[in-house]
């Protein structure tokens, strides 16, 4: 894998189960990795032992000087710092592009279509697919780039994400061009509240549908965000993105097999749209 670039992991309270780690392995990446923890964890000394110098610790107080949660809340339980500090942790390493992910990924995968029915094979180069995300996002111009989540394609051949391929959001994974920052915001639903607002401004995000990785459930996986989840709720977290978006986000019930409040994004009251040159008026 190119020496410019690496993938720095979020983690907290997990030391011991840092399983984006060996799933990297396994799927095929060789390139540089580390965990980015916050100066309040406990399991410090865990992570320091099990990663060594692949450890990068920051002061979360000094983030929280600079990151807008958009609410008067003193609970320091979140990942926004984190998400934040890693533009900076990316220059100091002197790389020119990174892939920022959570550290409870279990597998990555592709997505194809075979006779009209949507299916999935194991990656096992991530290697080139790391570098063809990376062309992408420096072609495209975007702030960031996405791969796909399962959860995308409920409907599979109809998901509205499979009939684009090209979606204008970016969750759960993100490369990044380190002269390109951009900051989350938000105590919770942070990706949401960053793509909404900022693609509204003409910032651009995607999320390849080609490619995709499986996440553990949140409120199953201990530590981490859980608690975080677990005391706000989706009701509360959904919200936000109403908050940064009140033009173009509302909330909606999700009818799946267990019914929760989500955010919905009415992408036409969202992004710049393009216009068709047919509408182009000569001279």
């Amino acid at each position: 894998m190119r020496s410019d670039f690496a993938v720095l992991i979020l983690s907290h309270g997990r030391a011991d189960r840092v399983i984006t780690v060996p799933t990297l392995r396994k799927c095929g990446y060789t390139g540089q990795i580390y965990i980015i923890i916050d100066d309040q964890d406990n399991d410090e000394d865990e992570y320091y032992k099990r990663y060594g110098e692949n450890v990068i610790k920051f002061c979360k107080n000094e983030e929280a000087e600079i990151s807008d949660v958009m609410d008067m809340d003193t609970d320091m339980r979140i990942v926004l710092y984190a998400r934040n500090v890693c533009h900076k942790v990316a220059k100091d390493l002197g790389l020119k592009y990174f892939l920022e992910l959570d550290d409870d990924y279990s597998e990555f995968r592709f997505r194809k279509e075979a006779n009209g029915i949507l299916t999935s094979v194991h990656m096992s180069h991530l290697d080139d697919v790391f570098d063809a995300m990376i062309d992408f996002l420096e072609v495209s111009g975007a702030v960031t780039v996405a791969m796909a989540q399962s959860g995308d394609f409920i409907g599979g051949t109809g998901s509205s994400v499979w009939k684009k391929q090209l979606a204008r959001k970016a969750m759960n994974s993100f490369f990044c061009k380190t002269d390109r920052p951009f900051k989350f915001l938000g105590r919770i639903n942070e990706d949401v509240n960053a793509y909404t607002l900022l693609s509204s401004q003409g910032k651009l995000f995607f999320t390849v549908a080609r490619t995709t990785l499986n996440q553990m459930p949140t409120q199953s996986n201990a530590k981490g965000l859980t608690d975080v989840y677990l005391k706000y709720g989706t009701y509360v977290k959904s919200f936000y993105t109403v908050m940064c978006m009140p033009s173009a986000a509302k909330v909606q019930i999700l009818n799946t097999s267990h019914k929760r409040v989500h955010h919905k994004i009415l992408w036409d009251r969202c992004t710049p749209q393009i216009i068709s040159d047919k509408y182009r008026k000569n001279g």
